[in-house]
């Protein structure tokens, strides 16, 4: 193997910048989905190839390479990888392993919690509406998806901002945007570099929702000040609390519930015109998650071809 191999565990150092350059020029929804994709094969890259090296490593043991019946004189000359950088892999490998099996575990228990108390609502509306003075709405998955809102809620917003507020949910509904929140965290927990890609992934999932309610509205002012009243509404009463792992809402979630969060952004998004451009910038983006795809494709075959030589020497 070559020292390209080393490529895929830093393409994830450009997570940080890389996420918020697509800013809201791109519109949410394609950002959201490179944003996603980007993370899951960045994720499985840096997995990928401390999987190689620590393999790498494991062949070089002179025990194992007569098992293997392979050269050690061909593998110490054509393996760039130290033992030291090998014995490293080694021991992070299982820790990522572990850790995105639990996370797995834990979120299909969380889905499927939510789709249970989905269905546990009475009736076969989609909508549901909680005896609750606290602000809350969110969008639940199942069959069918539920969009849960409090009495709080509704008493702080008229008529035509609760249209917004359901237009908003049914998009998360529609969207399946739960799938995008799990596979994000799921990158992130395979590789915690890539955290501000699900933090952007979050706002970007509640911009493509704006985005389809002012469609379906056809006032973007309008959801502006949905959002803003929503947020004061959830703030005074102490919202926000019901939020099942499962769910998005209206007010997203905020990493640090000290800070108001995103919602400053996505008022200012909606008080401008949509986003239209951006294409060259999500091309770039798509570029270099191609690029990482493919240097740990040329890792793979490169160890491959290493233990073909080492077989034949």
């Amino acid at each position: 193997m070559h020292l390209a191999v080393y490529l895929p565990l830093l393409f994830p150092l450009l997570a940080a910048p890389g996420a918020r350059w697509l800013d809201d020029r791109l519109h949410p929804r394609p950002a959201t989905m490179l944003l996603t994709g980007g993370a899951l094969v960045l994720a499985a890259g840096s997995t990928t190839v401390l999987g190689l090296l620590a393999l790498a490593g494991l062949v070089r043991i002179p025990v194992v390479a007569r098992l293997a019946e392979l050269s050690p004189a061909v593998l110490q000359r054509d393996d760039p990888a130290s033992v030291s950088v090998a014995v490293v892999a080694a021991l992070l490998l299982p820790v990522v392993v572990v850790a995105g099996s639990r996370f797995v575990y834990r979120r299909v228990r969380a889905v499927c919690a939510a789709v249970l108390e989905a269905a546990c609502f009475p009736g076969q509306d989609p909508l549901v509406v909680l005896e609750e003075p606290a602000a809350d709405a969110f969008a639940m998955p199942g069959l069918p998806g539920r969009i849960v809102v409090s009495t709080g809620m509704l008493a702080s917003l008229d008529a035509a901002e609760r249209e917004v507020l359901l237009a908003h949910e049914r998009a998360h509904l529609r969207g399946h945007h739960y799938l995008y929140t799990a596979a994000v965290q799921l990158a992130v927990t395979l590789n915690p570099l890539l955290r501000p890609l699900a933090e952007q992934v979050a706002y970007t999932l509640e911009r493509w929702a704006d985005e389809a309610a002012a469609e379906a509205t056809g006032d973007r002012r309008r959801v502006a000040v949905t959002v803003g009243k929503a947020a004061l509404a959830a703030g005074k009463s102490g919202g926000r609390r019901r939020l099942p792992a499962a769910a998005l809402g209206l007010l997203g979630r905020s990493p640090r519930p000290e800070t108001p969060g995103p919602v400053p952004r996505r008022v200012a998004a909606l008080l401008a015109p949509p986003p239209k451009g951006g294409g060259w910038r999500g091309a770039a983006a798509a570029a270099c998650v191609a690029a990482a795809a493919v240097c740990t494709a040329d890792a793979v075959q490169d160890l491959h071809e290493v233990v073909r030589r080492a077989a034949g020497g």
